[in-house]
C-alpha cells in the first residue's frame, strides 16, 4: 500500500476519458467513451477487438463495420468471425470490472481502463489506468484481482463521477 500512496496527485486525480451521463445505464457500470456509436450504444474497451485480444493476444483495433452490443455497451471487432464469436459468448470476452482500471476498483475507485495496459488471467481480461498502475498490479496480481472482485460488488452500481 505504500507504493500506492507514492503515486503522484496527477495520476490519482485522472478520471476516465469517458464523459459519464447518469441516464445511460452503461455509463455507470461500464467504462465507455463519450457519445454513441452507430449501433446506438457507447463504445467499450476503447474500440479494441476483445476476441482478438483474448484469443490471440493481439490488441487489434476493431471497426464500426463489425460492432456488437452487450449490456448497453458496443464493442468493435476486426472481422465478422470475431463479432460472431463474441455474440455466442459475450461474457467470456468483456473486460472485468466494467472495463475500469482493476487496481482502481481494488481500492474502491473507477478510473479509466486502457487496453494498452492489460492482463489476461485465467481467461479474463483486466485493464489498467496506465503503466505505473499496471506495474503495481504486477507485484500482487491475484491479491489485486481478489480485492477488485470484492470492491466491484460495492461500487458497480455507483456512477463513476460520484466516487
Amino acid at each position: 500500500m505504500k507504493t500506492f500512496t507514492k503515486l503522484s496527485i496527477a495520476t490519482l486525480t485522472l478520471v476516465s476519458a469517458a464523459t459519464f451521463t447518469p441516464d445511460i445505464y452503461a455509463a455507470d457500470e461500464n467504462n465507455v467513451v463519450p457519445g454513441l456509436t452507430a449501433v446506438g450504444a457507447p463504445l467499450g474497451l476503447h474500440g479494441v477487438d476483445p476476441v482478438a485480444f483474448l484469443d490471440i493476444g493481439n490488441r487489434t483495433e476493431g471497426s464500426a463495420a463489425f460492432a456488437a452490443t452487450h449490456d448497453g455497451v458496443a464493442y468493435y471487432f476486426s472481422n465478422e468471425e470475431n463479432k460472431n464469436t463474441f455474440e455466442k459468448n459475450p461474457e467470456r470476452y468483456i473486460p472485468q470490472n466494467g472495463g475500469f482500471c482493476t487496481f482502481g476498483v481494488s481500492v474502491g475507485k473507477k478510473f479509466d481502463g486502457d487496453p494498452q495496459y492489460a492482463s489476461v488471467v485465467d481467461g479474463k481480461l483486466y485493464v489498467f489506468l496506465n503503466e505505473e498502475i499496471y506495474k503495481m498490479y504486477q507485484q500482487d496480481q491475484r491479491g489485486t484481482i481478489a480485492k477488485a472482485e470484492k470492491q466491484w460488488k460495492k461500487i458497480k452500481h455507483k456512477a463513476a463521477t460520484a466516487l
